[in-house]
């Protein structure tokens, strides 16, 4: 928390010691021809663990590599102090903008508010900070409230609209954890046969989400389904089970490599797919933009659409549509 001195005194400090560099450095939307000064793009990231985050790591660089701009990227490795570090120290570098993908609540506000203060524009992706937390120059993500809602509604049907289901949750108060079980929940009030008799909190993980499945199934042995708010958390449960010799219904979000792979061999069921790789992308055009004092048309939030990955649809697609040229390498 201490190094949040270094972002209060901002511009103000790095003008007065480069006079040549100050009004490159101050404005938000300064050109990042103004003598080459600010064409590096910051990027902020939770972790470069998750398949999603990676593969937006990828869209970034080879978007940023095409338009000829530099990316500077931190990964705070699920540490929200070590996030909020991170964004200061990328902020007092006179980045031109800020992708950032905060780890949770906490890394968000301070992220977006240190930015602001030193008027660089940020572009949240996939983890949206809470309202009145700072100013957003835009906001990219999956609709994971509909995709969730009409993940679990395809499930319901699949299973005959009755039965016990189990919940895996990822990051508690994360944006994704919150939307996801809002547009699950929304679709158990259109399905009263469906019965929630557990809820773990698995953090996105696999390995988190085949304990708390192994307890599940030992506490609830007729659990039928599993919704896992996460294609880990979705493996990780369906490997339980089978361990287990038990048969449930796991769906996930994500479209992760593994979860094809998962859903062809009929360990999953489905998955609905997210597009990280272009998200990646459009955050690197948008920040070029704001960099450029281009951006007055960009959208306040760019929601991206999901595929349904099912035993149906799994050959029809493939997962380098969502997680880029080299997805194969992500597994």
């Amino acid at each position: 928390m201490t190094s949040r001195k270094t972002v209060r005194i901002g511009c103000a400090v790095i003008a007065a010691g480069l006079a040549a560099l100050s009004l490159a450095a101050c404005g938000q939307n300064a050109p990042a021809s103004s003598g080459g000064a600010r064409k590096v793009i910051g990027v902020s990231v939770a972790d470069q663990k998750s398949l999603f985050y990676v593969a937006e790591v990828a869209g970034i660089k080879d978007e940023a590599k095409k338009k000829g701009y530099d990316v500077d990227i931190t990964s705070a490795n699920n540490d929200s102090s070590a996030q909020i570090k991170q964004v200061n120290d990328l902020l007092t570098k006179q980045i031109g903008a800020l992708i950032f993908t905060s780890q949770d609540s906490t890394a968000a506000a301070a992220g977006v508010r240190a930015a602001n203060q030193a008027q660089v524009p940020v572009i949240a992706v996939d983890q949206r900070p809470e309202s009145g937390q700072g100013k957003l120059s835009t906001y990219i993500a999956t609709d994971s409230v509909k995709a969730a809602h009409d993940l679990c509604t395809w499930m319901f049907k699949q299973i005959g609209g009755q039965g016990e289901l189990a919940i895996l949750h990822g990051v508690l108060g994360s944006t994704a954890e919150i939307q996801r079980t809002q547009g699950c929940q929304n679709a158990l009030k259109e399905n009263p046969g469906v019965k929630v008799v557990a809820e773990d909190t698995a953090n996105w993980d696999e390995t988190k989400a085949f304990k708390a499945t192994q307890n599940i199934l030992t506490a609830h042995p007729n659990v039928k389904a599993v919704f896992g708010e996460s294609d880990a958390m979705s493996l990780g449960a369906s490997k339980a089970a089978k361990e287990s010799g038990k048969t449930i219904f796991s769906v996930g979000i994500d479209g992760f490599p593994t979860m094809f792979d998962g859903v062809a061999s009929g360990l999953t069921q489905a998955t609905m797919a997210q597009q990280p790789y272009r998200m990646g992308q459009m955050a690197v055009d948008n920040a070029i933009a704001l960099m450029e004092g281009k951006g007055s048309d960009i959208p306040q939030e760019q929601y991206q659409d999901t595929v349904l990955i099912n035993k149906d649809t799994v050959t029809q697609h493939k997962v380098e549509e969502f997680y880029g040229p080299d997805a194969q390498s992500f597994k």
